[in-house]
């Protein structure tokens, strides 16, 4: 007897699921780390057809900008080319360009950019090297020229650091758009420059180059190819990480960094949105450890309040993560199916990295100019963790046993 239509269709063969695409076999990673990440992409893809298992949800890779998705960092070098430009205006005051600056970091701003300029007007920058050498030191270290803290106060270190939020702070007076230029511009000598390039800003000699990793680059278009949102979660401002990440073919809706607050001229000012019900604060919530995680699940899974700060079920959560220092931490610890960690020597995320509690943490070297092996333990028993009041101590597993000091291996 023939088949009924209805039989014939169910006793053809279902067509099998087409393969995702695959990360380069040209470009050198770290161990079995490019197959493991591979696994998670033909795990998690859509082309693999994982996203009926989810709702239809397309999964969710993120990846902290500097250092991580390139060589060197892109706000120093957008700073240092302002700086070289005179492109920073002067300030009303200094102490109010920071919710934390000591009278000591006013004092030396003051002394060494002078009060000569109107405010509004670009320092000479480029000429005054004592003005470019203060606002360089404290941008980088946290401290004046002479050594005296540049920020004082209370705040919670594992949402905010003060320089972080005082780079935005400092282009306050200019555009998006006049900030973007820079941002291009900067970009442009940057990579140009030939790898291990220094350039002088002031007195400091600093990093005159930066390179997007070639092995970032693949695996951002490999995951776009297989159906994953791919982000950009910086702790820099967020016109220059737009600017860097569509050089990835990130765009801005999947670029998030510290959003400043715009006066009705459409200037920078020195206020910057807030996460998890924070509001409008002077840098007090900023993608930055605990706040990377609050502005991922604010930004892309759209939870609000407080409870952006808190760690999400597996359907909240991104799949893939990636950083390379302790900003980094948190939401690379969320990621569901690997976590990837470009070896910086940085303690709290490298403890965790080397623990590898859940068998999915992933370390690499750096892919230009690793660091040579660390020669003595991470101190995670000791010094690891970046308490939420300042200064550290011992990392803790979620059941409150204290993780070991861990040696470095991937070197």
């Amino acid at each position: 007897m023939a088949a009924t239509p209805a039989a014939a269709a169910s006793a053809e063969p279902r067509p099998a699921p087409r393969a995702c695409p695959q990360l380069s076999t040209e470009l050198p990673w770290y161990g079995e780390n490019r197959a493991r990440l591979q696994r998670v992409i033909d795990e998690r893809g859509t082309c693999s057809g994982a996203a009926a298992a989810h709702r239809g949800q397309r999964p969710v890779a993120a990846f902290d900008w500097d250092n991580t998705l390139t060589k060197n960092d892109v706000t120093d070098a957008t700073i240092a080319w302002a700086l070289r430009h005179d492109k920073i205006l002067r300030p009303a005051s200094w102490k109010h360009t920071s919710a934390w600056m000591t009278d000591a970091a006013d004092r030396a701003l003051t002394a060494a950019c002078g009060t000569r300029v109107p405010v509004g007007r670009p320092l000479p920058t480029a000429t005054n090297t004592r003005c470019a050498d203060e606002i360089y030191e404290i941008r980088e270290d946290g401290r004046t020229m002479s050594g005296a803290a540049a920020f004082a106060g209370r705040w919670d270190h594992r949402r905010t650091v003060p320089q972080y939020a005082w780079v935005p702070q400092l282009f306050a007076g200019h555009t998006v758009r006049e900030l973007e230029s820079y941002a291009t511009k900067a970009r442009a000598e940057a990579l140009a420059a030939p790898v291990g390039a220094t350039q002088r800003v002031g007195t400091h000699t600093v990093p005159g180059y930066v390179r997007y990793y070639e092995q970032q680059r693949d695996l951002v278009r490999t995951l776009q190819r297989a159906g994953f949102d791919v982000y950009v979660v910086s702790a820099g401002s967020e016109p220059v990480a737009e600017v860097w990440s569509r050089g990835l073919g990130i765009d801005r809706k999947h670029t998030v960094a510290i959003r400043s607050v715009l006066d009705r001229h459409g200037r920078i000012t020195t206020w910057t949105r807030g996460c998890g019900g924070t509001g409008v604060t002077r840098g007090g919530a900023i993608p930055y450890i605990d706040g990377k995680r609050c502005w991922i699940n604010q930004e892309i899974y759209g939870i609000k309040g407080r409870a952006a700060w808190q760690r999400q079920d597996a359907g909240h959560r991104i799949a893939i993560g990636g950083g390379d220092a302790d900003t980094d931490v948190t939401f690379v610890g969320d990621a569901t199916g690997a976590h990837l960690v470009l070896n910086r020597n940085k303690n709290e995320v490298t403890c965790r990295a080397y623990e590898n509690a859940d068998g999915r943490w992933l370390v690499n070297p750096m892919f230009i100019d690793p660091l040579p092996r660390k020669q003595t333990p991470y101190p995670c028993s000791t010094a690891a963790y970046n308490k939420p009041g300042g200064g550290f101590g011992p990392l803790h597993r979620p059941d409150g046993s204290v993780v070991p000091d861990q040696s470095d291996r991937a070197a």
